[in-house]
């Protein structure tokens, strides 16, 4: 679902409020998205419904960064870039789910199956990278999805908390990714 650039920065602005207001009230999360209380009273109702709505939101955000990457045609590398970098446009979302993440995310029953789309698709990308040379091949494409979430959730909430620096990011991620920390 393609929403209006002004709506994709209002849902962002609600992800961040509601990581820096963790445990603020709606009027909290109103202020820290630039809204009043009564304009996200009427958006959400509820702080669960909040949620829920970010969520849903950042589940079709990861299946149209796989869309845009182009995963199941495009040489591998091109679209291991492409992958980083449409996360990175969206890197409010990415540590909204940071936060949000708990156990049982994954869970059928707590809505876990919105996310199989994208873990299928990533699988099956890393599959072809194996078979086409550009991934090692002594773990599996399960794995190597695991390991791009993981060091793509770590550097996004590192850069939120100011550990790391936005520059170059997207680069970095690649790289580290494809080579890992071993020198050179």
């Amino acid at each position: 679902m393609e929403l209006p650039a002004a709506d994709d920065k209002f849902l962002k602005a609600l992800a961040v409020a509601l990581v820096d207001h963790s445990n603020g009230t709606l009027k909290d999360i109103a202020q820290a998205a630039g809204v009043s209380k009564a304009t996200l009273n009427r958006f959400c109702g509820t702080r669960a419904n909040l949620v829920e709505l970010l969520l849903n939101h950042a589940s079709d955000l990861m299946n149209q960064m796989v869309a845009d990457a182009d995963l199941q045609h495009a040489p591998p590398l091109e679209a291991l870039q492409r992958l980083v970098d449409n996360h990175l446009m969206h890197r409010e979302m990415l540590v909204f789910l940071v936060f949000q993440w708990r156990p049982y995310s994954l869970d059928e029953s707590s809505g876990g199956r919105r996310w199989l789309p994208y873990s299928d698709a990533l699988d099956a990308f890393f599959l072809r990278g194996q078979h086409e040379g550009l991934f090692r091949i002594d773990v599996s494409a399960a794995v190597l999805t695991e390991m791009f979430a993981a060091l793509l959730s770590g550097m996004v909430d590192a850069e939120r908390r100011g550990r790391v620096a936005r520059a170059g990011m997207g680069a970095l991620v690649t790289q580290f990714f494809l080579h890992g920390a071993a020198a050179r």
